[in-house]
């Protein structure tokens, strides 16, 4: 159990059959009536965020979100395999859980897998990720304004932006939260 007053950023608590996580948190003392805890938690399994103010006294079980590396495998149709690195065993996920950045995700890259009382809810890319350009159009000499970017392909089919000197063929390292380009690799 933890106590609305013991808040923390991160913490996970379930209530009202959800389980929230703790975005931001603010102790109030207001010089007339009781203190009180503002926050703003968010839905771990539907996304949502709301803004609550809880009573430092109550009281909310602890939920335990577990997180695995797993080695992304294949898909087929609308599952995605993913293997757990100690027992072998192949786990699907289903493409409704995956997130957008999943897209910068190729087969045999490790990959944190987030779930709750064995129902996986989520799933974390690594931060960065070295892909190579499959497809893009040449840079034409004489085009140097500053920051000029053009549309590239990467091996898993997503597209990014790239600056001119990068050609097709070349390793590039992404940045799976925002979808930037942010060196050769």
């Amino acid at each position: 159990m933890v106590s609305a007053g013991d808040f923390r950023n991160g913490v996970t608590f379930e209530m009202d059959g959800k389980v929230y996580s703790i975005i931001e948190f603010q102790h109030v003392k207001p010089g007339k009536g009781a203190a009180f805890v503002r926050t703003k938690i968010r839905d771990v399994i539907g996304g949502a965020v709301l803004e609550r103010t809880f009573n430092p006294s109550e009281k909310y079980p602890t939920a335990f979100i577990e997180r695995k590396d797993m080695e992304y495998s294949y898909n087929d149709g609308g599952l995605y395999y993913f293997m757990d690195p100690e027992s072998f065993e192949l786990i699907p996920i289903g493409a409704d859980v995956l997130p957008d950045s999943f897209r910068f995700v190729k087969e045999n890259l490790v990959c944190r897998v987030l779930s709750y009382k064995g129902s996986v809810f989520g799933l974390e890319p690594p931060n960065t990720v070295t892909l190579q350009i499959t497809q893009t159009d040449p840079g034409f000499k004489g085009d140097t304004a500053t920051n000029v970017t053009k549309p590239a392909t990467l091996e898993t089919g997503a597209e990014i932006k790239v600056p001119l000197f990068i050609d097709e063929g070349e390793l590039v390292m992404v940045d799976t939260r925002t979808g930037d380009y942010l060196s050769r690799a």
